[in-house]
């Protein structure tokens, strides 16, 4: 298992989104914007929730949490991609590489396990409201951000090394537009079967099986809101839930049809999906918790209107 030390490419060539010459200044522009709104969109979000007392619960730190998540997230490969609509050379060094495709599954590993964690903690708040506080505290909460951030680490790190073990001797260049597994496996010199079966099994699977889990608890959530008389609770209830449900269709749905099927899918499909979940859903995320989601309203007007947020 030493092929690591027969790769003869120490760059590769990203050859990023289909586009014209015409539409290099264009395509900059757009995505120069999309990744200035989700810095400014998640960094508002976490001062609010930072410096709210009110917002120190355990939904808002997993929302914290998912803030700082989008914005590594896509700071792993918009910089990247911005350079090369001006540049002529697109590469990127080996040493690059790696890093690029280990914090992306880092971040969007971490991210997938967090949406499975704030179902978990929607549904004991909903259906299970009176052991919430001791299934669910600020400490306790803690541990689960805690927990989440390693096993996203080890999860990354598995693909990372299986793929970067594999000898590359040529052609170099990705068609894609940063570094992930799958473009990286059409490049390998070596059999690619168990790494493929692994991509399956550990990524879209993994994602399945979190998004099924997601499922359950709001089947349960819908079910427990349905009992619910006043229209009012009902709808106070489920506006709590929407904005997650919301995030996780678009979060999800890509990387199980990427991941599940890496060889049904063509190259231009494979990236519309890769660009709405790595780089528009962050965007969106500040946008869908914040007006969706009353406390979150009532703290950026108090904001607003120059009030400290803890008096």
């Amino acid at each position: 298992m030493g092929y690591l030390n027969y790769s003869s490419v120490n760059k590769f060539v990203l050859i990023g989104l289909p586009h014209s010459e015409r539409m290099k200044t264009p395509l900059f522009i757009l995505f120069f914007l999309i990744y200035l709104c989700t810095l400014l969109g998640n960094i508002l979000l976490i001062t609010v929730v930072k410096g709210d007392s009110r917002l120190h619960k355990p939904m808002y730190l997993f929302l914290l949490n998912l803030s700082f998540l989008d914005i590594w997230l896509s700071t792993v490969t918009m910089p990247k991609m911005l350079t090369n609509f001006v540049q002529k050379e697109t590469t990127i060094s080996y040493q690059e590489c790696v890093c690029q495709l280990y914090f992306f599954h880092f971040f969007g590993s971490t991210e997938c396990f967090l949406y499975t964690v704030m179902a978990y903690d929607r549904f004991l708040a909903i259906c299970r409201p009176l052991h919430y506080p001791n299934f669910m505290n600020l400490k306790l909460c803690k541990h689960f951000a805690v927990g989440i951030w390693i096993t996203g680490s080890l999860h990354s790190m598995i693909h990372t090394t299986l793929t970067f073990r594999l000898p590359f001797c040529g052609p170099n260049r990705i068609d894609y537009f940063f570094c992930d597994v799958i473009p990286m496996l059409k490049l390998a010199c070596a059999d690619t079967t168990l790494n493929k079966a692994i991509i399956i099994t550990n990524i879209g699977a993994v994602a399945l099986l979190c998004f099924i889990l997601i499922l359950i608890s709001y089947a349960h959530i819908i079910r427990t809101i349905l009992k619910i008389k006043s229209s009012e609770g009902w709808r106070k209830t489920f506006s709590t839930c929407v904005s997650h449900i919301i995030s996780v269709c678009f979060f999800y749905g890509p990387p199980v049809f990427i991941y599940l099927s890496p060889n049904a899918i063509d190259f231009v499909t494979e990236e519309s999906f890769a660009v709405f979940y790595t780089l528009v859903t962050p965007m969106l995320n500040p946008i869908i918790y914040s007006l969706r989601n009353n406390e979150v309203k009532t703290s950026l007007k108090r904001m607003k209107c120059g009030h400290e947020l803890d008096e």
